[in-house]
């Protein structure tokens, strides 16, 4: 089998065909949407193969015919003619005021004037330049423009921190988008990508004539590596690697249809040979953390959250729920639907190891307020567990919540809230990346939390002892026969009852029995 070079970072169409990179075919997606339709939008996490998908465009319009012998869509293209291409991308640098925004669309403008040999009148505005670009291109050249627009929502979300800034940027990016709209009849196909999609009564109140791919069965796999292509394109790669825990790891991305692998987990996995959080530790989603945190999020929940479609496309700056931001950004993935009435309701959970394990270990930062003595306590977890010993655990479990900085705890309300023990818990374990089932079913009710390893099954059952009177946790695991469903696995079964006392910050019972 012929290795080829693995194309890490590379999101030049013409440099992977000319170079020998390993290229997964998407051309029978590009052919589907040009023949269906003109406007789309499409919203993918952040290193998913995007601004790929976007130069591919551009060269086949551009009729660059050699890049795309051997491909899907060549026996099918009129090669014979060629569209002018516009192409905008805010993915380079970090923009910080509304001067520098107009300053960067002006020069992006003054960039595509130059490449198709058009003018435009030094005095119009930016929606003025814009929309002149496109008709005298569409004259000079006789053929209507495509519009390729790369990273449109960056300069909003490199802002979020700063609600005003990011406000500024949106308004000044909706200016430039509105033109697209109003510009129909010069343009032959436009395309949008970004990593959020701002509801419609911002940027995309004027852009509402796209045809948003995003949540689509047709275009689930658009980006990204199936099993097939990686199981085909991948082949020469796969020796010594486990394909069940490459799945456990990188794969089950999806949107209602083919989940997908992310490229940058596995283009690494395969040069590195080793698995790590490839991709979350390009990005550390610090203001996600901080959101939260803030506002009192009972992690746990991240592993079975329950969605309304309106409720995951209304985002913007002054109205950001956590579950879209989270499912937007790739740290949540759709894991099932059903329709309720007139509304579609999702599912959505973590889409793989990695991110359930390195989100969570942020989380935990977050929560304890002291970065290294969360990252300590991980490490002396695991093997507390192998142990087996439960007064080593109980040990541990007191160690962790004293660990927390007294004076975290007076500055932040998030300590206070009822699932605030619970969520550090929960997150403390699942940043090693165990078998978790958070708010596990049984017969007469949920078990908080449900663990697998080392050949045992171990039970948990959490109480605030403000809440609830003392001693109520393992006996609640009891009462409910909690272990039933788990007995004719034949494992020792461990019932282990945690309870906390918000006054005292600390825990205050710790019972544990084997059935």
């Amino acid at each position: 089998m012929h290795r080829r070079k693995l194309p890490i970072g590379i999101q030049t169409f013409a440099k992977i065909r000319e170079e020998d990179y390993y290229y997964v075919d998407k051309t029978d997606f590009i052919r589907q949407l040009i023949d269906e339709g003109s406007q789309y939008f499409l919203s993918r996490p952040r290193r998913f193969g995007k601004s790929l998908l976007i130069d591919t465009l551009a060269e086949l319009f551009a009729g660059n015919e050699p890049l795309f012998r051997g491909l899907a869509i060549h026996p099918h293209w009129d090669w014979s003619t060629r569209y002018p291409v516009i192409r905008i991308s805010f993915a380079e640098g970090v923009l910080q005021s509304r001067d520098a925004l107009e300053a960067r669309i002006a020069d992006l403008i003054r960039i595509n004037r130059e490449a198709l040999a058009v003018e435009v009148h030094p005095g119009l505005d930016i929606a003025g330049a814009f929309g002149e670009l496109i008709r005298k291109t569409h004259a000079h050249y006789g053929q209507r423009v495509v519009v390729l627009v790369d990273e449109y929502d960056k300069p909003i979300l490199d802002n979020l921190s700063d609600p005003g800034m990011a406000r500024a940027m949106r308004d000044g990016l909706r200016n430039l988008y509105s033109v697209i709209k109003g510009s129909d009849a010069h343009i032959r196909f436009a395309f949008l990508t970004g990593v959020s999609k701002f509801s419609k009564v911002s940027i995309f109140s004027g852009l509402n004539n796209l045809n948003d791919i995003t949540v689509d069965t047709t275009y689930s796999a658009i980006c990204g590596y199936t099993e097939q292509d990686v199981d085909t394109i991948f082949a020469p790669e796969l020796e010594n690697l486990d394909r069940d825990r490459m799945r456990d790891w990188y794969n089950g991305y999806n949107w209602t249809g083919a989940p997908v692998y992310n490229p940058f987990d596995l283009l690494l996995l395969f040069q590195k040979r080793e698995f790590r959080s490839w991709w979350f530790e390009t990005g550390t989603p610090t203001f996600l953390v901080d959101l939260l945190t803030t506002r009192g999020y009972f992690t746990p929940d991240l592993a079975g959250v329950r969605a309304s479609e309106a409720l995951l496309s209304t985002f913007d700056v002054d109205s950001m729920s956590a579950e879209a931001l989270l499912w937007q950004s790739g740290y949540l993935t759709l894991t099932g639907s059903r329709r309720i009435g007139a509304r579609i309701e999702y599912s959505l959970g973590y889409p793989n190891l990695e991110v359930e394990s390195a989100l969570n270990d942020a989380l935990l930062k977050g929560l304890m307020g002291d970065p290294m003595q969360a990252d300590r306590a991980v490490s002396r977890l695991y093997d507390v567990l192998v142990s087996g010993d439960f007064s080593a655990l109980r040990a541990h479990v007191e160690a962790l919540f004293a660990a927390i900085p007294h004076q975290w705890h007076d500055g932040h309300p998030i300590a206070r809230y009822e699932g605030f023990y619970a969520s550090v818990f929960y997150s403390h374990l699942a940043a090693l990346g165990l078998d978790l089932t958070p708010e596990d079913s049984a017969n007469q009710g949920r078990i908080d939390l449900t663990l697998k390893f080392n050949s045992r099954i171990w039970l948990f059952e959490f109480k605030v002892v403000e809440l609830a009177p003392e001693g109520r946790a393992l006996q609640q695991i009891k009462d409910r026969g909690y272990a039933d469903k788990y007995r004719a696995a034949g494992q020792p079964i461990h019932l282990i009852g945690i309870e906390f006392s918000r006054e005292r910050r600390a825990l205050v019972g710790f019972e544990v029995e084997t059935v």
